[in-house]
């Protein structure tokens, strides 16, 4: 059914959403972002379902967006161009939205939507080696899409520190962002992860749900406007000038106009 995603269950009812694409680094292209949404109402609507881990297959977390799926919505027309912006949008609301506690299970790489992927968790465990970066606006573009949840995760303050700087940050600064929650040695990673999701197995399953959208209720609103106006942001910069050097610039391994 999926190509781009894995989806491992066990008999405690912890499901594993593996991002599957280790040669592109879990880049975000149409197929990852179309089977992540896919996921999320399908591991949502189980009813035996108790605990959702996000992961990465391969040396990265996620790498954040697929460069060749930009360069696409770029050349498109600009009603392909609104339709991969909304899909983009729709799949982090999905995860936001999933009633079962969803935990980041993160290494390597987790540079732009990766970070997005990362807000829409609710606990985000990273390994000590991890970097980290919103490193968008090397490209000509913005964090449109993710604004919403990186702004709601780590609170005006602390992203205007990095929202805009397209700087690489290590795990430490993850924590000190409320990005992370914790940071620990790559080979505890997992049992870091484990002790994450041991308390959730004692609460009572509609409690927990019920909770997590009480939490959402009263948390930053993400209202239809917010991610509207994200989505607009993200065609604006796909339909300028900067995107479309910025990302010619990477693949032709050159230096774009704006640097001297």
């Amino acid at each position: 059914m999926f190509e781009t995603i894995r989806i491992e269950t066990d008999t405690r009812g912890v499901a594993t959403l593996w991002m599957a694409r280790p040669d592109k680094h879990n880049a975000l292209s149409q197929q990852l972002i179309e089977e992540l949404t896919a996921a999320a109402a399908q591991l949502g609507a189980d009813p035996k379902l108790r605990v959702v881990v996000l992961a990465g297959e391969g040396a990265s977390f996620c790498a954040g967006g697929d460069l060749g799926w930009m360069k696409q919505q770029i050349a498109a027309d600009a009603a392909t161009r609104r339709a991969g912006a909304r899909a983009l949008a729709g799949m982090l609301s999905a995860l936001n939205l999933l009633p079962r506690p969803l935990i980041a299970r993160v290494h390597g790489n987790a540079f732009g939507g990766g970070i997005g992927m990362m807000s829409v968790c609710d606990i985000a465990i990273a390994a000590e080696t991890a970097k980290f970066g919103l490193t968008e606006v090397k490209l000509g573009l913005i964090p449109a899409t993710i604004g919403p949840y990186v702004l709601a995760r780590m609170g005006e303050d602390r992203a205007r520190r990095v929202f805009f700087s397209g700087r690489v940050f290590d795990a430490s600064e993850a924590v000190a962002l409320n990005l992370a929650a914790r940071i620990v040695a790559p080979d505890d990673l997992d049992k870091a992860v484990e002790a994450e999701i041991a308390p959730f197995l004692l609460g009572a399953p509609g409690a927990i749900a019920a909770a997590k959208a009480q939490c959402r209720f009263l948390g930053p609103r993400i209202t239809e406007a917010e991610i509207e106006d994200s989505i607009d942001r993200l065609v604006a910069v796909w339909e300028g000038q900067e995107a479309p050097e910025g990302i010619s610039a990477f693949f032709e391994k050159r230096k774009p106009g704006w640097q001297s």
